[in-house]
């Protein structure tokens, strides 16, 4: 997924990071200045859902708006997963040292 904050912000007029979290204090939310620069500059590491619904309704967007899938990254992760299911079924061995016991009668 990418972050696109900075292009919905500045689609409402919105410049800085700091015009941003002045907005988003007014309407409730109180972001940290490392935070909000994670957010702007498109490295959040977690949002609270609850957080970004009042971005949205500051930006006035939607989540999806947001965020903007990926696929080619995805896609790009499968070789290498394909590549261990193609090597065949394991197989399973027990553990010797260890009998189960017989099942009651």
């Amino acid at each position: 997924m990418r972050w696109n904050l900075r292009m919905k912000a500045a689609e409402r007029g919105i410049w800085k990071s700091a015009e941003l979290r002045r907005r988003l204090a007014d309407a409730g939310l109180e972001i940290s200045a490392g935070k909000m620069s994670a957010l702007w500059t498109g490295t959040p590491t977690t949002i609270r859902l609850d957080d970004l619904d009042v971005i949205c309704a500051v930006l006035d967007c939607e989540p999806t708006e947001l965020l903007i899938r990926e696929p080619e990254k995805v896609a790009a992760l499968r070789p290498a997963k394909a590549a261990i299911n193609q090597a065949g079924p394991t197989s399973v061995t027990p553990r010797l040292g260890h009998p189960r016991s017989t099942p009651p009668v």
